[in-house]
């Protein structure tokens, strides 16, 4: 085995990892949670994950 046969061999692998990736991302039944996952950024974080109250009036300390 050569070099350039396992740099052919490398590229085919790459690619068809990369295909797989692809597939898997753009598979309908993974469509709402990476549409939950996008929302994460935009959600409220003033609220307390345990008691649901607003951290704008809390004190810290």
């Amino acid at each position: 085995m050569d070099v350039n046969t396992l740099r052919i061999s490398m590229t085919i692998i790459s690619f068809v990892v990369f295909a797989g990736i692809v597939a898997w991302a753009m598979a309908p039944a993974n469509r709402k949670s990476f549409q939950d996952a996008a929302l994460i950024p935009l959600d409220d974080d003033d609220t307390v994950a345990s008691g649901g109250e607003t951290m704008k009036g809390a004190r810290h300390g």
